[in-house]
């Protein structure tokens, strides 16, 4: 059974590895495509970002939960 400890380290290493994710893939596939007034880009693609972010970060976090559960890493 997960403590409640556990709980909070798996559940923040979840959002700490999806927000790299997402910092890391917000660069991509900008071009020189952006708004006159505004210089934001016309076509940011966020959503497709943020579910790119949540499959890199599932696999990390899965490997990170094995990791624990091997006993490799002790929480």
């Amino acid at each position: 059974m997960i403590g409640l400890v556990h709980g909070v380290v798996l559940f923040g290493t979840f959002a700490i590895l999806w927000f790299l994710a997402l910092f890391c893939l917000l660069p991509v596939g900008m071009g020189a495509e952006a708004d006159a007034q505004s210089g934001a880009p016309l076509s940011p693609r966020l959503g497709r970002k943020a579910l790119i972010a949540l499959g890199i970060a599932s696999v990390l976090w899965v490997v990170f939960y094995a990791l624990i559960r091997t006993h490799v890493l002790d929480l």
